[in-house]
C-alpha cells in the first residue's frame, strides 16, 4: 500500500472549535482552548501518524477584521493556510451565517481540493435548527464534500469525520519524523500553556496585551528548568498581572507548572516574571522578534 500524507487546514471564526478539534484528532493537547476569542495567535501543525498516514491538521488564528498589527499578522497565518491544503475544513458553529471574510469564502467555494464543512456544538441547538443550518451552508459551499454536523465536547461524529477525511488524503512521503506530535518545539508549547493559564485568570485587555517569552528550558533526568517573561504593553498592565503582593503571577506561574508537568511527564521548575515593552502589538519590529 502506498504511503499518504497531506495538509488539512482548519479556518474559521475565532472561538468554533478548531483547537478543540484538531486536540481530538491528535489525542494531545497542542493547542490552547479557551473561551476568550482570538485563543490562536499562530498557526499549528498537529501531525497524525500511523504506519500509512501522516496528516498534518493545521489550527489557524480565528478570522477578524483586525484591528492593530498583530492581528494583520495572524490574519497573514490563515491566508497562508489558505495557499497550502489538500483538504479544508471550514469549520462554523450552529446558527451562524455569515462568515467575516468573503474573500476567504470565495475560494473556499471554488477550491479545487475536497472542502468539509463542520458544523460544531450542535449539542447547543435543536434538530430545526441543525437543519437549517445544514441547508444554509450546501447552499453557501455547494462544492462542499461533506456538510457534518459535529460536538467535539461531546465527541460526536469527530471519528467519522477522522475516517472521512483520512479517505481524501493523497499518497505522498513522510513530511515529519513519525515521532512528532506538532511542528512547534517545546518553548512554543510552553509558553502557550503560560499564555493559557494568564486567558483563564485575567478578563479585558490583559489577554490581548500578552506575549510569553521562554528565556532558558534546560531539561535534566529528573527535572525541567524553565525562566519565562510575561510581556505586556503598558505599565498599568503589569501591576495587574503581578497582582498584590505577587499573589497573581503566583497563581499563574503554579497553574502553569502543574500544565507543563502534566504534558511533559516529569518534575518542572518555573520562574516567571513580567515586563513591559510598551506598545508592542503595533511595533512590526517587535512582533517580529516574537514570531508574528
Amino acid at each position: 500500500m502506498a504511503h499518504h500524507s497531506g495538509f488539512v487546514n482548519i479556518i474559521g471564526h475565532p472561538n468554533v472549535g478548531k483547537s478543540s478539534l484538531l486536540n481530538a484528532f491528535i489525542g494531545e493537547r497542542l493547542a490552547i482552548i479557551n473561551p476568550k476569542a482570538q485563543t490562536t495567535r499562530h498557526r499549528i501543525f498537529g501531525i497524525y501518524n500511523d504506519d500509512d498516514y501522516q496528516i498534518v491538521f493545521s489550527d489557524t488564528p480565528g478570522v477578524i477584521d483586525p484591528a492593530y498589527k498583530m492581528q494583520e499578522s495572524m490574519m497573514g497565518f490563515v491566508k497562508e493556510a489558505m495557499q497550502d491544503a489538500d483538504v479544508f475544513l471550514f469549520m462554523v458553529e450552529i446558527g451562524q451565517k455569515h462568515f467575516k471574510d468573503p474573500s476567504i469564502l470565495a475560494q473556499l467555494q471554488k477550491a479545487e481540493v475536497p472542502v468539509y464543512v463542520v458544523i460544531n456544538k450542535i449539542d447547543t441547538g435543536d434538530q430545526a435548527g441543525l437543519e437549517a443550518s445544514v441547508a444554509h451552508w450546501k447552499e453557501q459551499i455547494p462544492n462542499a464534500r461533506q456538510v457534518v454536523p459535529l460536538s467535539v465536547t461531546e465527541g460526536f461524529n469527530v471519528a467519522q469525520l477522522f475516517a472521512a477525511i483520512k479517505e481524501d488524503i493523497p499518497a505522498g512521503p513522510e513530511w515529519f519524523p513519525k515521532d512528532q506530535l506538532t511542528d512547534k518545539n517545546d518553548r512554543f508549547i510552553t509558553s502557550e500553556v503560560i499564555r493559557e493559564r494568564i486567558l483563564s485568570n485575567f478578563k479585558q485587555e490583559i489577554p490581548y496585551a500578552v506575549q510569553v517569552e521562554v528565556d532558558a528550558f534546560k531539561e535534566e533526568e529528573q527535572i525541567i528548568r524553565i525562566r519565562a517573561t510575561i510581556i505586556v504593553a503598558r505599565d498599568s498592565q503589569k501591576s495587574i498581572v503581578v497582582g498584590k503582593g505577587g499573589s497573581m503571577i503566583k497563581r499563574v506561574g503554579m497553574e502553569a507548572r502543574k500544565a507543563l508537568e502534566k504534558y511533559y511527564g516529569k518534575k518542572v521548575f518555573l520562574e516567571t516574571f513580567v515586563k513591559v515593552d510598551k506598545d508592542w502589538r503595533d511595533d512590526e519590529r517587535k512582533l517580529k522578534r516574537y514570531g508574528y
